[in-house]
């Protein structure tokens, strides 16, 4: 009788312990975190803009400080198509470079940054832009194929072979089809061609933006890159743009200098004969009044087309400092309907798993109900048979 009764108490036991565990409940925001492979082309593709920027900027440089030297030593102008190309080389690649890495989904910043690299190194070697740099064009060859090939390199890494084989022949036929013509990098993103080469829907693409912290560090990203890169774009802006302004520093500097020794030697002349320096004097003003008056006029204009210029650079800063608020306003915008969907998300699923739980709770309580009064009666309804059975 006492074992029965120890049975019988420990299976309570069980079933209490069992109802109780039910009260732990479990949250779930219902937001599908990025898969680690896309998190890692994330990453992978942030730190290559990095590389990106430095050798591409490196081989400008270099081609500038070449032609440079080169005009010196042969007594030459400095070819100003050389620096106009190198400067436009950094707008158009670094601009480029944030449209395709900026994207919702990590596979496509991958895609567009892969295609971007090869893009440029097919336009400098053998495409649109093959002579444009003239002596110097292996410079940006070597510098465009080696960002080409480290980018190659690396998505090898975190890709399986059959999976990089794929990308690798994708990449391959879309830089035939779609080469870049122009320093401006005129593109579109390699990101819907690789779906239809995949045979992938666009709504199979992308399941998931990631949870509010890796939102929240891609929006991060996009505002440090920003701040860090847009003053130097602008700054390459202006530099294109004084070089193309028809105002030459050198010519007006050997100028001032040729009318600073002329006005010596005529003060020299003067202490040696006064009397034909006046009559020469007269002489001078009576012929160069004309010259003097055409050389007012000219300076006006130029000074005149200096103030038109400026006012167009300041409004191309303008607009370009507008651009950027209104980019950095959708951003937020986008942001703000992100972490509100996400929000509205997390409380509908806590809502659901709690309902699962109330249901289940309840559940186990009439169990629970009914060991506790129908049991020890069914019980004592079998003892007691059994008792009158062995009765003599």
């Amino acid at each position: 009788m006492k074992a029965l009764w120890r049975t019988l108490t420990l299976s309570m036991l069980v079933v209490i312990t069992a109802g109780c565990s039910l009260l732990e409940v479990n949250l779930e925001s219902g937001i599908e975190p990025l898969p680690q492979e896309q998190l890692n082309m994330r990453v992978f593709s942030r730190d290559f803009s990095h590389v990106f920027y430095s050798g591409v900027e490196h081989a400008t440089d270099r081609m500038v400080a070449m032609e440079l030297d080169a005009a010196t030593q042969a007594g030459r102008p400095v070819d100003i198509l050389i620096e106009s190309r190198a400067l436009m080389w950094k707008i158009g690649a670094e601009q480029a470079l944030q449209r395709s890495i900026f994207q919702a989904s990590p596979i496509a910043s991958m895609v567009d940054t892969w295609a971007l690299t090869a893009q440029m190194a097919a336009f400098f070697e053998t495409g649109a832009g093959a002579d444009l740099f003239g002596p110097y064009q292996h410079v940006a060859v070597a510098a465009s194929r080696a960002l080409a090939t480290e980018f190659e390199n690396t998505s090898r890494g975190f890709l399986s072979r059959s999976d990089f084989n794929t990308h690798q022949q994708f990449i391959a036929d879309y830089v035939a089809a779609h080469p870049i013509i122009d320093l401006s990098f005129p593109r579109t993103s390699a990101f819907n061609a690789w779906l239809a080469f995949r045979g992938i829907s666009e709504l199979e693409a992308v399941t998931t933006f990631g949870t509010v912290p890796e939102v929240m560090s891609d929006i991060s990203d996009r505002m440090a890159m920003m701040s860090e890169q847009t003053p130097k774009i602008l700054g390459w802006k202006a530099q294109l743009y004084a070089l193309h302004a028809n105002i030459n520093a050198d010519e007006i500097q050997r100028t001032l200098q040729e009318i600073s020794t002329t006005s010596r030697e005529f003060q020299a002349l003067m202490a040696q004969s006064p009397e034909m320096m006046r009559t020469l004097a007269v002489d001078m003003n009576r012929e160069l009044s004309p010259l003097i008056e055409r050389l007012s006029e000219v300076t006006d204009d130029k000074l005149a087309q200096l103030s038109v210029e400026r006012e167009a650079l300041v409004l191309m800063v303008r607009a370009e400092r507008q651009a950027l608020e209104e980019m950095v306003a959708r951003e937020r915008v986008a942001a703000a309907a992100d972490l509100d969907h996400i929000a509205q998300q997390a409380v509908e699923k806590a809502f659901q798993q709690l309902t699962v739980t109330l249901k289940s709770l309840i559940l186990y309580f009439v169990l629970f109900v009914l060991v506790i009064f129908f049991a020890p009666l069914g019980l004592g309804v079998w003892l007691g048979k059994r008792m009158a059975v062995k009765a003599p």
